[in-house]
């Protein structure tokens, strides 16, 4: 998957936010940072590369002008799009040699770990 994003100029933490932000939607930086698990302060570079490229938009919230709400942009979704045969192709395969148990329990785990109730 590295070596896709790579081609795409993209990090991994990177693809994380715009994942989070297609799948969510427009959210505050807080909890992206948080769904994304990615530190506030890299988070705020992430934010400003993603905006460059225009693959995500920043507002402020309403009632709130301190809070940022984030979105993903038509070109981070189609980003998203057309990485997704390719990655769907390489999920296939980890789930071929890791069986589809083991994964679910993984991302189980995972899901936890990342709520912190673990």
């Amino acid at each position: 998957m590295l070596q896709l994003l790579a081609a795409h100029d993209v990090t991994e933490q990177q693809w994380r936010v715009l994942r989070v932000l297609s799948e969510a939607g427009p959210i505050e930086a807080t909890e992206l940072a948080d769904r994304a698990s990615v530190l506030q302060p890299s988070l705020t570079r992430i934010i400003k590369t993603l905006e460059g490229r225009k693959f995500i938009t920043r507002n402020k919230a309403q009632g709130d002008g301190r809070c940022v709400v984030l979105a993903i942009a038509p070109a981070g979704s189609a980003l998203i799009e057309a990485l997704s045969p390719e990655r769907r192709v390489i999920y296939d395969d980890i789930e071929r040699r890791f069986g589809r148990e083991r994964l679910e329990h993984l991302l189980d785990l995972l899901e936890i770990l990342i709520d912190g109730k673990g």
